[in-house]
């Protein structure tokens, strides 16, 4: 496999992660813009516990879920003033915490401040890639659950869930929680794939991007972010590939235009996303054989 292509896979599984991250709060109907807050989380402490010259010199195999489970803890105790809010207030509540994390990492100068922080123990692909299949599986089984079947009562229509007895300030508590969790795996293993991180990797655009991942994609089922992350990831580079093949060199330097021409084409044909319930009954419907009773 290429340089190229083993780069393309490697930001390719890190968006799916991450994508995850926001579909679980997503299916819950909560929106999160907050989404570079926790994989600022998760890069800078286990950039911090597991860096043999500047922090602590752990194992990985100790300090990527010890971050992770950390960022899940802020995001528990997060969860409980965040989801007061509703609607664009939570999306700016998330935004905000986002913004605070950001603030706050870059002024500590213990993990290197504005200037960023080295991870020394780097990862191949063959670590990563077995951890986003775990990851995708687990967003589908979470969802064939109990309580991702309350996430997605939720999602559809809160005040039913309350009739029927769903405890639904629980359920988008856990939501938000594993969310938070699976944003600070991807952030730890974005720094032991690319050796260095900063804060000004994880600004407003990338929150924006990966919300988008999981609304292109869809929040009706777990395929949607899986889907999504593979066509923000993937579009772009055929775009350049073909602009690279056709020799216009006007069409290379304008791929994220078209590309965002192709974005606005989809929220405007698919509002409700690419993988909604209804296309995968029409896609993965099976023909039902006819009866021969006759009701009389």
């Amino acid at each position: 496999m290429s340089a190229y292509m083993t780069g393309i896979i490697i930001i390719l599984c890190l968006n799916i992660i991450i994508a995850y991250s926001v579909f679980l709060p997503a299916a819950a109907g909560q929106l999160n813009l907050g989404a570079a807050g926790f994989m600022i989380i998760g890069a800078y402490t286990d950039a911090y516990l597991s860096s043999a010259d500047e922090g602590l010199g752990l194992p990985i195999a100790l300090t990527i879920p010890v971050a992770a489970l950390f960022t899940g803890l802020v995001g528990f105790l997060m969860s409980f003033p965040i989801l007061r809010t509703r609607g664009v207030y939570m999306i700016l509540a998330t935004f905000a915490f986002a913004e605070i994390v950001a603030g706050i990492v870059l002024n500590m100068e213990i993990v290197g401040g504005a200037s960023g922080f080295p991870v020394t123990t780097h990862t191949e692909l063959e670590v990563l890639l077995p951890v986003t299949v775990v990851v995708v599986l687990f967003g589908f089984y979470l969802i064939s659950t109990r309580f991702g079947l309350s996430m997605r009562s939720i999602h559809d229509d809160e005040n039913v869930s309350l009739l029927f007895g769903v405890n639904t300030h629980l359920v988008k508590v856990g939501a938000f929680t594993i969310g938070a969790f699976l944003g600070g795996l991807a952030g730890a293993l974005y720094g032991h794939q690319f050796d260095y991180i900063e804060v000004q990797n994880w600004g407003i655009l990338f929150s924006i991007y990966v919300l988008l991942y999981v609304l292109i994609g869809g929040t009706q089922t777990p395929w949607g972010p899986l889907v999504g992350a593979m066509f923000f990831t993937f579009i772009p580079e055929i775009l350049r590939a073909i602009g690279d093949a056709t020799g216009i060199e006007l069409f290379t330097e304008l791929r994220f235009a078209a590309f965002g021409v192709i974005i606005v084409g989809m929220m405007v044909l698919r509002p409700e996303g690419i993988m909604t319930r209804t296309f995968l009954e029409l896609l993965f419907r099976k023909s039902i054989p006819k009866s021969n009773i006759k009701l009389s």
